[in-house]
């Protein structure tokens, strides 16, 4: 029981060698004192040590996972960019197909609906017109086919669209195909 009890006094506050009390012989020598209190120490410069390189693995890992998460985000968008750019020259057909429409032919209502289902799936995946008509020529959204003069616009500028182009967040999935003022 008494050992207990020191060992609970050296916990709360380590005795000195010369601090024992009187006629009790001392528990450790000076020199084990000092080597106690070296490998002390050395104890907690490993754990200081551990625990830094556990914050380090820690933090690695944290940019690892949001790393991973980009690439997977980005592989997505380039899949479903993929995908929808197989679907736009249908697109295309479909607009076509309802500005030459006749108006008295049951059918047509049924291409209208089928263009407004596309474009319905386009906008829900994210997929935006990019819109070029009076805007500046950019070669990042518009491929010029033609030059023209127009007295309408300055020069540079887009007289109309041969074929729209589209977007998927910020990257452009098809240019618009445009004719551009001289």
């Amino acid at each position: 029981m008494r050992d207990k009890k020191e060992n609970r006094n050296m916990q709360a506050e380590p005795l000195k060698p010369e601090e024992t009390p009187q006629g009790e012989a001392p528990l450790v020598t000076p020199e084990e004192w000092e080597e106690l209190n070296k490998k002390l120490d050395e104890t907690q410069a490993k754990a200081a040590e551990f625990m830094d390189g556990w914050q380090r693995a820690r933090a690695e890992f944290d940019n690892y996972r949001k790393r991973i998460e980009r690439e997977n985000s980005q592989v997505y968008q380039n899949a479903i960019g993929n995908i929808i750019k197989r679907y736009l020259p249908v697109m295309d057909d479909l607009e076509r197909a309802l500005q030459a429409r006749p108006s008295d032919l049951p059918w047509v209502a049924g291409i209208d609906l089928i263009y407004r289902k596309l474009q319905s799936i386009l906008d829900s995946e994210g997929i935006k017109r990019i819109e070029a008509e009076g805007q500046a020529f950019d070669p990042n959204f518009h491929e010029a086919i033609a030059q023209e003069h127009s007295d309408e616009l300055p020069g540079g500028h887009v007289i109309a669209v041969v074929q729209n182009g589209y977007m998927l967040g910020d990257k452009v999935i098809r240019p618009a195909m445009v004719r551009v003022s001289e």
